[in-house]
């Protein structure tokens, strides 16, 4: 999040700290989700070594490790979210992972992958590209794809889904400085992303194009109004239920109050 005055940084920060996260000393957020057993755990710690802290989401039982690390004189907060195969379901650490992606819009969103079983991983990584354009894709394991005989072609995946894929080792942090450089790109904007989307048939997105501008209107703010129509079509009851009671304006409203108003549910331990 770079820090400036604009009133988009103010509002996602609101909402951030909403979530029980500090970013006062942090130049940009990043987040890091991914499947179960895809190394995410081993490329967090390899990126934040002992600049860690651990705690719960707030009202949550679910564990969030969040860390800093610095790359070319600036400074990141990076969050690992919920190892999760969807954002689709109403599991509480799906709904942790998804909200944290589209109401705190981190300015990055790393999705690690297992380059062993990539079809499998991108299934995540679709979900993650309907929500937000600034994503960066780890295929993590390569040793041991290469080990088994399999070729991930990095080129042909980063045009296909629109967005970089960088290969890693994290055990040995092998790729991991390039990673972080694509991040970097991203977050200032060096490099422009176009994620590939999933193309629906013509009568769904005539739906979706007439829904938008009435939850807009029905939610002025909301991020990504084209992603909650679609979960509105596909009969998502969690997000319809947000909708009616009024959640989704509460956190779209959350988005424009200044940071200081808003209670930091969760007190980090220490200083980064």
């Amino acid at each position: 999040m770079a820090e400036c005055s604009s009133c988009s940084s103010c509002a996602s920060a609101a909402n951030l700290a909403q979530m029980g996260l500090d970013i006062g000393k942090y130049d940009y957020v990043v987040a890091l989700a991914g499947n179960p057993n895809t190394g995410k755990s081993s490329v967090f710690n390899a990126i934040t070594g002992l600049k860690q802290h651990t705690g719960n989401w707030p009202g949550k039982t679910v564990t969030r490790a969040e860390g800093g690390y610095k790359f070319n004189d600036r400074r990141y907060k990076l969050v690992d979210l919920p190892g999760t195969y969807s954002l689709l379901s109403t599991a509480e650490d799906e709904e942790i992972a998804r909200n944290f992606i589209l109401f705190g819009r981190p300015d990055c969103t790393i999705v690690v992958a297992d380059a062993t079983c990539l079809e499998r991983n991108l299934n995540l990584t679709l979900q993650v590209l309907e929500i937000s354009d600034h994503v960066v894709l780890c295929v993590n394991l390569m040793d041991e794809a290469k080990r088994k005989g399999f070729k991930i072609d990095l080129r042909a995946l980063s045009r296909d889904l629109g967005v970089p894929a960088v290969g890693t080792v994290a055990r040995t942090s092998e790729g991991l400085h390039s990673l972080l450089g694509i991040v970097e790109q991203v977050v200032t904007g060096q490099l422009n992303t176009k994620p590939h989307q999933v193309l629906r048939d013509g009568a769904f997105q005539h739906a979706v194009s007439e829904l938008v501008p009435l939850i807009e209107e029905s939610v002025p703010g909301l991020p990504n109004p084209r992603w909650v129509a679609m979960r509105l079509l596909d009969g998502d009851l969690r997000v319809q239920q947000a909708l009616v009671n009024g959640e989704l304006a509460d956190i779209a409203q959350r988005q424009y109050e200044p940071v200081q108003r808003v209670p930091l549910t969760v007190a980090l331990e220490g200083a980064q």
